[in-house]
């Protein structure tokens, strides 16, 4: 009988991947509705600029602060967005994209040129105009339009060119929040940065409470916030400070088990003590970044973002202004810097550091795709508007700015959607590992059953995951029906993030090969999948008789390390991630993979 978790986690992962592209949807959707209603609000109504220049009173005690509407949006709910921004920029560097330099420095190299490059262009055809300093206005591409824009294309298989963009979209984001605070902060006053620096540094201690951190970094937060803007540092600063100290990690095997182990004692004996329990083990299982991340994501995509455009988009399109707009070599310098200035530094920089063999392309991504995305890069919005509000006194001339910043992210998106378009029609994409990469090597492959078997069932997996653990079940039975019809072919893919231990059991696996003892090994493995340690292999090393001595020298050596390290490239040039997949004969299985799933595959396999 089949696992239920087993045959619905593609489906789930299918699920999730949908739900994702119409949240950014409906998140690009009300940003763009947002813009339009304040465009027509400006236009309509004079009411307009008195609405946003409401004065409100922000006290803390004998402390208060006077904004307007206009600054309570801009300094400080959208700290909430450089909060969301900070998280997602803290999780990449620790658990993310940017943790694998080879795949990384392709999309953080292209990113810094789409920060230089751009400003550059800036800089030259803004400079007698008395605003060239405002370049800042061009460095940033607006991560919500992006991620929209690309889930409204909808190019062909597009996962690995969003993976490149939002890494590219992360180190931009690091990039324009620099600038922020390194070239459009004027004076600063020390005392009250002293006390937004300490409760930064009460912050980072708080991750080791037992409990009640929540309440306590939101406390700490709003201490941050005051100190930074009463020391004339741009506020929403604030947000991004206190998202790096929030600690991310992945989920650790024994919190999981402990969820496991709750719910099974609930339901065994449902009472509140359990429920409460279970309840705080499943929250606390899962790193308070992640967790919020997904609680303000939300909120800032459907509620701050739009509010924001609503407060800053409202340029007045009369004759005059669309005149001057027009005549402005600062209008022209945000639509040469976005538009021109993003496709040539992203995409150039990306030939180069792929010719010179600095980083590669993930398999499925070409250059035109990259170009593609380098044009739709261009979308420069939320920080660009907040950089004009910054960077710019005269109103003029930040309306001048304005129509740039519109007008050069409708060009970038109708720019970027021809390229991919074109692309799409003229070169299609053949999605990466769907077609096995390496034929099956009786001399080199670990197998069961006939090398001649007219069906061919390959496995990449690692000894760690506990899905892979069910699969071997599934896999004897799919073994028992075909008879000596069928090979099973089993090839490592050890998931380094989220299995820290799969690469030394993969190694162990195969230092007890060369002792020809792999399936008893296997077998240790799999039924101690939470105890692979060095010493825990030592052990399981002895109790099947293997020469301790002589496997523990081959655990460490390089011959068996680059073994298993063959099988990871052949995975990573597929662009395989997860565990376990599988090929029916050379031919990827997309799907469920319980038994009669895949049984159902390879009877169809054999008749093709």
């Amino acid at each position: 009988m089949s696992d239920p978790e087993t045959t619905t986690e593609p489906a789930l992962r299918r699920w999730r991947t949908a739900a994702a592209s119409r949240s950014e949807q409906l998140g690009a959707l009300l940003l763009l509705t947002a813009t339009i209603a304040a465009i027509g609000w400006a236009n309509l109504s004079g009411s307009y600029e008195q609405f946003w220049g409401t004065d409100v009173r922000l006290s803390l005690g004998d402390a208060a602060i006077h904004l307007d509407l206009y600054h309570l949006v801009n300094d400080a709910l959208m700290a909430f967005f450089f909060f969301a921004v900070g998280l997602e920029v803290k999780q990449e560097l620790t658990i993310g994209e940017l943790t694998d330099r080879s795949r990384a420095i392709v999309p953080a190299t292209a990113a810094a040129a789409g920060l230089v490059v751009p400003a550059f262009i800036f800089w030259l055809v803004a400079g007698g105009s008395g605003a060239a300093h405002a370049w800042g206005v061009v460095i940033s591409t607006d991560t919500a339009f992006l991620v929209g824009a690309l889930a409204l294309i909808a190019p062909k298989h597009p996962a690995r060119l969003r993976v490149f963009l939002l890494t590219l979209a992360v180190v931009d984001d690091i990039g324009a929040l620099g600038a922020i605070a390194i070239f459009y902060t004027d004076e600063v006053h020390v005392g009250p940065l002293a006390i937004a620096l300490a409760a930064l540094a009460v912050i980072a201690m708080v991750r080791f409470l037992p409990s009640g951190r929540g309440p306590l970094y939101a406390a700490l937060s709003v201490v941050v916030w005051f100190g930074l803007h009463e020391a004339g540092v741009h506020a929403t600063l604030a947000g991004v400070a206190v998202a790096l100290l929030i600690p991310v990690a992945e989920p650790r095997r024994h919190d999981v088990e402990r969820v496991v182990e709750l719910t099974r004692a609930f339901r065994q004996s449902p009472n509140p003590a359990y429920a409460a329990a279970a309840s705080r083990q499943l929250r606390e299982s899962i790193s308070i970044n992640e967790r919020l991340q997904r609680s303000f994501g939300p909120y800032v995509a459907y509620v701050i973002l739009p509010i924001f455009a609503l407060a800053n988009a409202g340029v007045v399109l009369d004759g005059p202004t669309l005149e001057r707009a027009a005549g402005s070599s600062v209008t022209w310098a945000v639509i040469a810097g976005l538009v021109v200035g993003k496709l040539l530094g992203i995409t150039l920089a990306t030939v180069v550091v792929q010719r010179t063999g600095m980083g590669v392309l993930a398999p499925g991504l070409t250059i035109g795709r990259v170009t593609g995305g380098a044009a739709l890069s261009g979308i420069g919005f939320t920080i660009s508007l907040l950089i004009i509000g910054i960077a710019i006194d005269d109103p003029a001339l930040q309306d001048e700015a304005r129509v740039g910043v519109l007008v050069a992210s409708v060009v970038a998106f109708a720019l970027g959607w021809t390229i991919l378009a074109v692309l799409d029609r003229r070169r299609p994409v053949t999605p990466p590992g769907s077609t096995l990469l390496r034929p099956f090597d009786p001399d080199r492959d670990h197998f069961v059953g006939p090398a001649d078997a007219p069906i061919m069932l390959v496995e990449y997996g690692d000894f760690e995951c506990p899905f892979c653990s069910r699969a071997t079940g599934m896999v004897t039975e799919v073994m028992n029906h075909f008879g000596e019809d069928i090979v099973w072919v089993w090839r490592h893919l050890p998931l380094h993030q989220p299995h820290p231990h799969a690469e030394l059991a993969a190694r162990a696996y195969e230092a007890a090969d060369l002792q020809d003892h792999r399936l008893e090994m296997s077998r240790a493995l799999w039924a101690n999948q939470d105890r692979l340690e060095r010493l825990d292999l030592l052990r399981y090393a002895d109790e099947i008789g293997l020469d301790v001595d002589r496997f523990e020298a081959d655990l460490a050596s390089e011959a068996v390390a680059r073994r298993v390290a063959e099988d990871e490239d052949d995975a990573d040039l597929m662009d395989l991630h997860s565990t376990p997949t599988f090929f029916v004969g050379t031919a990827r299985h997309h799907g469920n993979w319980d038994a009669p799933t895949l049984i159902a595959a390879l009877e169809a396999s054999r008749r093709a």
